[in-house]
């Protein structure tokens, strides 16, 4: 059965939003599946384990990101979230197409856990 929480994945006009929800200096970089947030959003767990110094967990969290999605890290930018552990990061591309394979993915991590 379907699950009602919200989706981590925005739509935009120019291609997707991802909520993410980071654990830096973590043993090892990972991304642990979905969590939800006290206000019922959801987010995509993800630990790297660089030291939130001078954007090091941000250009991890990049990186690791595009490894997984099999994008290049150019079509990903931090949109909000550059001091906190809850970001946003914005995937550059076609919105529906980007979707579907964030919804594919975001389904094999589920079942994993």
């Amino acid at each position: 059965m379907a699950d009602a929480l919200p989706s981590p994945v925005t739509p935009v006009a120019d291609g997707v939003r991802l909520r993410l929800r980071v654990q830096p200096r973590a043993r090892r970089s990972r991304i642990d599946g979905l969590v939800t947030d006290a206000d019922g959003n959801r987010a995509l767990k993800i630990a790297v384990t660089a030291a939130p110094e001078s954007g090091a967990a941000n250009d991890a969290v990049i990186a690791l990101l595009a490894k997984e999605l099999h994008l290049a890290k150019s079509s990903l930018a931090l949109v909000a979230g550059a001091a906190d552990r809850r970001k946003i990061v914005k995937l550059a591309g076609d919105p529906g197409q980007l979707t579907r394979h964030l919804s594919g993915w975001i389904e094999e991590l589920e079942n994993k856990a």
